[in-house]
């Protein structure tokens, strides 16, 4: 495992959304970097996110995916952005009565789920749902 998604992914092992943070400046940033974004220190470390944030695009997957994920269709990704400013682009999990998306949309409020739907745990990976409202 690449050291600088270390922390990310023991986050995810953990049940927590973690996002980088710069000691110095207070920056938040992701995807993990060597040196801020803002102020260029490498004093990085990791805060737990809210979780919460709005979707701001997604996509359903329901062919041709790339080769290792044939076995998942159809699926879900999305690029949330975070109240901490940060985004990111992660899996969306279907509704839990129709197995499908179609409550998704632009704009909704998602937030981080910690336990994947089942058969989604090979893979670290940011997992969101539809917020409740």
């Amino acid at each position: 495992m690449s050291a600088i998604v270390e922390g990310f992914r023991e986050g995810l092992s953990k049940g927590e959304l973690r996002i980088q943070t710069c000691q110095a400046c207070g920056t938040h940033m992701m995807y993990p970097r060597h040196r801020c974004i803002s102020c260029g220190s490498d004093d990085l470390g990791w805060t737990v996110s809210s979780g919460k944030g709005v979707l701001h695009t997604f996509t359903i997957v329901r062919a041709v995916p790339p080769a290792g994920f044939e076995d998942e269709l159809p699926y879900g990704l999305g690029v949330v952005k975070l109240e901490e400013g940060v985004q990111l682009m992660g899996r969306l999990a279907p509704d839990a009565a129709t197995g499908d998306w179609d409550k998704y949309a632009c704009d909704a409020p998602v937030e981080f789920a910690p336990e994947p739907p089942a058969g989604g745990k090979e893979r670290p990976v940011a997992w969101f749902a539809l917020a409740d409202t």
